[in-house]
């Protein structure tokens, strides 16, 4: 069997950095990706995608990612439920990342600032099978 994602597309947010009870970190974010056609109107429909990265992979990505990067994700995709306050069942896809790549530059830091305009290099990150770990 196999369950392998991979994902081309921008951040929608700034990535958000936890850590669950166990100290492990944690970073989830939404990736937009746009779906290989046009519809009837000759629009290209956006899918967003969440993305959750864990331990040194999340920090790297709190670290070097914000809103409108590209970046290519490759995980597995992960499908759990949980129960509201209120007692209603909820599913969630989502895609846990175990390797992510910068794929655009920085827009160049303006002058007196410290934060050089080069790319980053691809970030890998340890297994991780942390569903009962998830803070949200």
């Amino acid at each position: 069997m196999l369950n392998r994602i991979i994902l081309i597309g921008r951040l929608t947010r700034d990535p958000e950095l936890r850590y669950v009870p166990s100290g492990q970190p944690v970073a989830s974010f939404t990736l937009a990706v746009d779906r290989p056609f046009v519809n009837q109107q000759g629009e290209r429909a956006t899918d967003f995608i969440d993305i959750v990265a864990w331990r040194k992979l999340a920090e790297q990505v709190t670290q070097h990612l914000s809103k409108g990067r590209l970046v290519a994700v490759e995980g597995r995709l992960q499908i759990r439920s949980y129960e509201t306050q209120d007692g209603q069942k909820r599913k969630v896809a989502e895609v846990v990342a175990d390797g992510v790549r910068f794929l655009d530059r920085k827009t160049p830091a303006p002058a007196g600032t410290a934060e050089p305009a080069v790319a980053e290099p691809a970030a890998e990150a340890e297994g991780s099978d942390h569903e009962d770990d998830v803070p949200f």
